[in-house]
């Protein structure tokens, strides 16, 4: 019956038919038990191609691969495979059975990929079975029902011979009863990798082991002394808490010779997670983190564990080099942004691991790199680009794998990755089954290579996805252990596998821009992206001149712009721009706390006075190199110190006000705009502009003079009258003298006569009876003059009047 298996698909005769509609009566009958063993026509498999969704034939049930042990046999083994198998056609299977099977070893590494992805089964190329007692037997398999199979054979019964790839097949035989005869219904395909000797020399292969996360920290921190950090949410702490995708990628790592490929920002952020810091809440608010012992046990693990490896650190926030490229290297600014996140780099890995790595290498998204991305990855000063073989794709013919180094000039070496080995772990790993077939299909790739020229030793580099999932991680591990214990491959570290001696037939020519996967493309940060980003800088180069203390602002600012460029931000668009409208919106919020106070109008009463104008500073730290500017809209009315405007220099405290006077002149009546303004002392403006209305009600020089004139007159018309009075005293004085001491009733008044000394408007002489005036007597001096006014009152003046004086 197992042969008729392996010759499934040929068209049934017409007795065939017949038999599928008398099957049912005549089962059990021998005649017809012989015949069910003819072979089955070949379409059947045929069909299943065309209709990969139906669950019949050989794809009737799915056989699922959960563990297979050891991944690389020796001499001596027993191979162990498990795993399920799960009836997904609609009648139930009797008579089955799991079994397993070999074939030849494949040719070379299409072989393996073509293996990997066919379906269904192909008599003849998935090998006979290895019956007897090494078959896991079910009586019958109802539909919807899944089985659990455990086969362990002796490497000995596999019949393995010389050193390959030999692809095991796992199949499940049976019979339904539309179809009662045996036949393979369901089939899956792994590989086992065969080198029990040794390989002389070995493939020297470097496993890259990211340490990459997205953007957690954002730009504010808190406002104290302190500079509480504040993160946007706390998935980091998610992460690198115990069974969290970091804390498995360090502690599956740390049992690894791999080479550490380290973003800076992520050792950054947990080192501030270390201390106190604050979370985003979605209302607006904020809540104090707590988990500050996971960050530092986090931390001390890694730092013992990377204390003897070689750690590549990548630029801070891992910028996006193909953005970069493509559309921000047309932004002024944007490629200074590269540079500075490569100087910190080095300063953030021994600050926070306390030791020296290396900053030489770059690598862009997937590994794809033109013209452009290399040119901008060696702008900031790495000499090395982490490239991978399906972007620089070899054209030469070669019958091997080339080693990774490829010098493309310009004193610049590619380090090409081998894109099977790096894709290997791409995916679900949370499924057994997937982690199994991904591990042994990685290290069928990683023989092959060995196997492709024995005699020819290579330097092979694998570079996995940026951010592995946990169980990415574990099964990366299992592969990775099982490759280390193999026989044909020895670690080595980055550095060295670009130093190694380059293939001469390796391809070193860069694809063309238009071969750059579209796929990367749509994922890129567009140009407004690097526009706003030099919009933010713009506004901190021109607020930290002002600072007593600009490192307060401008490092957290300067890193919140690193991650504005991140390449995390790959498929996320929409958060990104969140991010660096954050950005940006703080910084408002920070250059708004240095202001001046709104004034309002103001009336301005004589030639000239002071106007004040007050600048007030909220931040914890103080300002300075400060202009402030006071400006008249009409100089011709309004002088402002000697001309249109005047400026003082400021500085103020942090948390402290400070009010600055600028004197004025005026020159005719009426209402006048002045504005005030803020400027940098290189003359940018900082921060809006005050305007306010002042009203002069200045008096013109005519009224000044007429005012004085009429006061000249008071003063002369009094003086007038003093000098009369004292003339009239004198004369009565004299004729009191002259009448001697019998003639004192002369002196006396009689009655009904008016004192002519206290009554207002007098003379010196007696009035006649007609009431005017007789001539007055001669002057005292003939030189006096006649008054030529009238006399003027001397009572002080109403309430009702004012004098500007």
């Amino acid at each position: 019956m197992a042969e008729a298996a392996d010759f499934q698909g040929m068209s049934p005769s017409p007795a065939r038919r017949w038999l599928k509609r008398t099957g049912a009566l005549l089962a059990g009958a021998p005649l017809l038990a012989g015949l069910l063993q003819l072979p089955v026509a070949p379409s059947a498999y045929a069909a299943e191609k065309a209709s990969p969704a139906d669950a019949s034939g050989s794809r009737t049930v799915d056989v699922s691969l959960d563990s297979l042990s050891p991944s690389v046999p020796t001499d001596g083994d027993t191979v162990t495979v498990s795993g399920t198998v799960t009836n997904h056609g609609k009648q139930t299977i009797t008579g089955a059975h799991v079994g397993l099977r070999v074939n030849a070893p494949l040719s070379d590494r299409t072989a393996i990929t073509d293996a990997a992805e066919r379906r269904g089964y192909q008599p003849g190329v998935d090998g006979a079975e290895i019956g007897g007692k090494y078959v896991e037997k079910f009586p019958q398999l109802a539909a919807g029902v899944s089985q659990h199979f455990d086969i362990s054979v002796p490497v000995k019964e596999l019949d393995l011979g010389s050193d390959g790839v030999y692809q095991l097949g796992v199949s499940l035989s049976g019979q339904t009863a539309a179809q009662p005869w045996d036949q393979v219904l369901g089939i899956q395909r792994t590989f086992l990798p065969w080198q029990p000797d040794g390989a002389d020399p070995k493939t020297k292969t470097t496993y890259l082991w990211p340490l990459i996360s997205t953007v957690h920290q954002t730009a504010e921190t808190g406002s104290n002394e302190q500079q509480t950090p504040v993160f946007r949410n706390d998935d980091l702490a998610k992460e690198i808490s115990p069974g969290g995708r970091l804390d498995q990628l360090l502690s599956l790592g740390k049992e690894l010779d791999v080479t550490w490929v380290i973003d800076p920002d992520l050792l950054a952020s947990v080192d501030a997670m270390a201390g106190s810091y604050s979370i985003q809440n979605g209302n607006g608010s904020k809540t104090a983190g707590k988990n500050q012992a996971v960050a530092k046990q986090w931390l001390a693990e890694l730092e013992k564990t990377v204390e003897d490896k070689e750690i590549v650190a990548l630029p801070f926030a891992d910028p996006d080099l193909a953005s970069l490229a493509h559309n921000g290297k047309n932004v002024t600014g944007s490629l200074s942004h590269l540079k500075d996140a490569t100087d910190v780099a080095a300063s953030t890995v021994e600050t926070v691991l306390h030791v020296k790595p290396s900053t030489d290498f770059a690598w862009p998204a997937d590994g794809a790199v033109d013209p452009s991305i290399v040119k901008v990855a060696t702008s900031a000063g790495a000499d090395k680009v982490i490239a991978r073989s399906d972007s620089l794709k070899e054209t030469g013919g070669l019958s091997y794998t080339p080693s990774a180094a490829r010098p493309v000039g310009g004193g610049t070496t590619a380090v090409v990755a081998d894109a099977p080995l790096s894709t290997a772990f791409q995916g679900d790993m949370t499924k057994a089954d997937t982690s199994t077939l991904a591990v042994q299909r990685f290290l069928a790739q990683s023989l092959m290579i060995s196997l492709q020229d024995p005699d020819k030793q290579r330097s092979i580099v694998v570079a996995p996805q940026r951010m592995p999932s946990a169980s990415q991680a574990q099964t990366m591990a299992q592969a990775l252990t099982a490759l280390q214990e193999g026989n044909w491959a020895q670690p080595q570290d980055l550095s060295a596998a670009a130093k190694a001696k380059p293939d001469p037939g390796a391809t070193t020519r860069i694809p063309s821009a238009s071969a750059y996967p579209s796929s990367l493309r749509k994922q890129e940060l567009p140009q407004s992206a690097f526009e706003k980003i030099e919009a933010i800088q713009s506004k901190l180069d021109n607020f930290k001149v002002i600072l007593t203390a600009p490192p307060r602002v401008v490092t957290p600012f300067g890193r919140a712009i690193d991650r504005g460029i991140s390449a995390s931000w790959r498929g996320r668009a929409s958060e990104a721009e969140t991010f660096r409208e954050e950005v940006e919106s703080y910084l408002d919020v920070l250059t708004e706390q240095v202001k001046l106070i709104e004034k309002s109008d103001a009336n301005l009463s004589g030639r000239s006075a002071t106007i004040p104008v007050t600048v007030q500073n909220n931040l914890l730290q103080g300002v300075e190199h400060l202009v402030l500017r006071l400006k008249s809209s009409n100089p011709t009315r309004l002088k402002i110190g000697d001309g249109p405007y005047d400026e003082k220099p400021i500085a103020v405290a942090g948390g402290h006000s400070q009010s600055v006077k600028f004197t004025t002149s005026a020159n005719a009546n009426g209402p006048v705009t002045v504005v005030a303004q803020l400027f940098t002392e290189d003359g940018q403006p900082y921060g809006p502009e005050v305007a306010f209305d002042v009203k002069v009600t200045e008096v013109t020089p005519t009224v000044m003079l007429v005012i004085a004139g009429g006061v000249l007159l008071l003063v002369l018309a009094g003086f007038r009258m003093y000098t009369q009075r004292k003339r009239a005293a004198a004369r009565r004085t004299a004729e009191e003298q002259e009448a001697g001491p019998g003639d004192e009733g002369l002196n006396e008044e009689p009655e009904g006569t008016v004192d002519t000394e206290d009554t207002e408007g007098s003379t010196d002489g007696p009035r006649d009876e007609s009431g005017t005036e007789p001539e007055a007597d001669d002057p005292e001096h003939p030189s006096d003059p006649t008054p030529d006014t009238a006399p003027e009152s001397a009572d002080p003046s109403g309430t009702g009047e004012r004098v500007d004086r």
